[in-house]
């Protein structure tokens, strides 16, 4: 968490709690391809390691607060899975702890999908990217 993501309430903006989540996702699944530079490769590269042109794309966000995540100068602990496999889509799951108490304050889920650079169609999962994600697969959130 940073400073400037409390708000007047003095507790993490709803707006910073979605950066959270893409925080979040990229650590455990890669940045997509072809964006940024050089750095570490995630354990699970489902993200990073698509075909040139690929874009993964946020075609929805579903967050419900449960708590409130008060700023602290560590790190909150966020729980990240796969909920839903589709052919040409996939349902990140998560949960964000606050990091003294453990209490959960947020769930929420983002589904993405492939879609090709040039022409803007989805993309079918790969039997790679469906092998990755099905070792990752758990419960949604919302179930």
């Amino acid at each position: 968490m940073r400073w400037g993501d409390m708000d007047a309430y003095g507790h993490v903006n709803n707006v910073e709690i979605v950066r959270i989540l893409e925080e979040a996702r990229v650590h455990a699944f890669g940045p997509p391809g072809g964006t940024g530079g050089p750095g570490l490769q995630p354990a699970v590269p489902l993200f990073s390691d698509v075909p040139p042109g690929t874009r993964s794309l946020v075609v929805e966000h579903r967050v419900r607060y449960v708590a409130e995540l008060t700023y602290r100068n560590i790190p909150a602990d966020v729980d990240v899975w796969i909920s839903a496999v589709k052919g040409a889509s996939l349902t990140l799951a998560y949960v964000i702890h606050d990091p003294v108490t453990g209490q959960a304050c947020v769930r929420a889920e983002t589904t993405l999908a492939f879609v090709d650079g040039a022409t803007g169609a989805l993309q079918r999962l790969t039997a790679t990217q469906r092998e990755m994600a099905a070792a990752h697969k758990g419960a949604s959130v919302f179930a």
